[in-house]
């Protein structure tokens, strides 16, 4: 079986910010934040010397199994030492691929396909919004990073049908 037996299709992360992150080092950090997805593992840019850090990068994952969690990690860069770790979230797909198999069409701009409330379940900050925009289905997610002080980071996810795929 090929790779593209399996495949799903791309999922896109825009890592947007990070908000009022952890200092780590003596006045600030340097953060970084490292996306899993089953074995897959990207990483950010260091923003250096900054505890509310704009990175807008996109990172693609290829989504092989719906059910994994995304997980988020932030850490600290350090040129001397281990990089110390600012905290960290999971995030579910699953209401995201639910919305995608609902093969939406010529929705009006904006039209809200699902709204997911913050509770003890996940590490929402606050109310994630499944939207219609620019003909695509798109999610922005406020994230409240646990294991540590503080600190959120906002990222936006986005799917890609790859032709030849499986598909959803």
């Amino acid at each position: 079986m090929s790779l593209m037996d399996n495949l799903l299709g791309i999922l896109r992360v825009r890592v947007k910010r990070g908000v009022n992150l952890a200092v780590r080092d003596v006045s600030s950090s340097d953060p970084y934040v490292v996306l899993k997805l089953g074995r897959q593992k990207l990483k950010t840019r260091v923003v250096k010397k900054n505890i509310n850090p704009q990175w807008e990068e996109d990172l693609t994952f290829t989504v092989t199994d719906p059910n994994l969690p995304l997980t988020l990690i932030v850490y600290d860069h350090d040129l001397f030492s281990k990089d110390d770790k600012m905290g960290d979230a999971e995030i579910d797909l699953k209401p995201y691929i639910e919305a995608l198999r609902m093969e939406l069409s010529g929705l009006p701009e904006g039209t809200i396909i699902t709204t997911i409330g913050p509770n003890r379940g996940n590490c929402l900050a606050e109310e994630s919004y499944i939207r219609w925009i620019n003909d695509r289905i798109v999610q922005n997610i406020c994230l409240r990073l646990g294991n540590v002080e503080r600190g959120e980071v906002e990222i936006e996810l986005q799917w890609i049908d790859l032709p030849g795929s499986k598909g959803l």
